[in-house]
């Protein structure tokens, strides 16, 4: 995969695309990323790459040239051309479902947004994606769009040590991740469950399976409504349902 951003921060990037995961990633070749300051392709003679909006109102508005210069640079040449993500509060709210939906593309651009907003034929004509990680308000895209790379990235093929690990992530299976426990089996009074150390695979798995089940039903009830139960989750969830009234 490749995995361009566009930002006027680009050193912002440094630490979180070379450490970790994402530096394992490009090691082994699963991806490559490339941050470019958009300033770069702004025609005005100061290199400017907002102006103020028409109409009056407070803050400045990124000025389309510069980003629409950027992206087809960035597209010369392809036969495909990539999906253009917008960071953007206003956008669809970001989730793992978009994660995998993203995980199967070849080509990433990523446009990183400051001042009060985009010149609107940028949403409009240039972006195929506009995202947001929250209803929350940063003060540019980069945070989010860091957020989002990370978990894109983490499920390429061959980036995480355990291939189970991305299909096993809380919300992957439309539920939140079973509790997880290791090594001392009993820590100052306080012990693992007893099924887990059972060596009895068929238990552990049910438990986890229902316990899974509890904490989404504990935490994130909203999830529910679009999980993909099985007959067992169902009847288990109508369980706690009488439990908790």
């Amino acid at each position: 995969m490749r995995i361009d951003v566009l930002s006027l921060f680009p050193e912002m990037f440094e630490g979180v695309l070379h450490s970790s995961i994402m530096k394992k990633a490009q090691t082994n070749g699963a991806v490559s990323f490339e941050v470019t300051d958009f300033r770069e392709y702004s025609t005005d003679k100061h290199h400017k790459v907002d102006d103020y909006p028409y109409g009056g109102g407070a803050g400045m508005v990124l000025k389309p040239q510069p980003l629409f210069a950027a992206v087809e640079a960035l597209s010369e040449g392809l036969e495909k051309l990539p999906r253009v993500i917008l960071m953007c509060p206003q956008g669809e709210k970001f989730t793992q479902k978009k994660a995998e939906e993203f995980a199967a593309d070849e080509h990433l651009v990523f446009i990183c947004g400051h001042y009060e907003g985009y010149d609107e034929r940028i949403r409009q004509h240039l972006v195929t994606d506009e995202l947001s990680i929250g209803d929350f308000v940063l003060t540019g895209g980069e945070i989010a769009a860091m957020a989002i790379i990370d978990s894109v990235v983490r499920l390429l093929p061959n980036v995480l040590g355990n291939v189970d690990s991305p299909v096993l992530d809380s919300f992957s299976t439309g539920l939140l991740e079973h509790p997880q426990y290791t090594r001392p089996a009993n820590f100052n009074g306080l012990e693992v469950p007893e099924v887990l150390l059972s060596g009895n695979h068929a238990k552990i798995d049910k438990w986890r399976e229902e316990q899974s089940l509890l904490r989404t039903f504990e935490r994130r009830k909203d999830l529910l409504q679009d999980a993909p139960l099985t007959e067992h989750q169902q009847k288990f969830l109508v369980q706690l349902k009488r439990e908790k009234k």
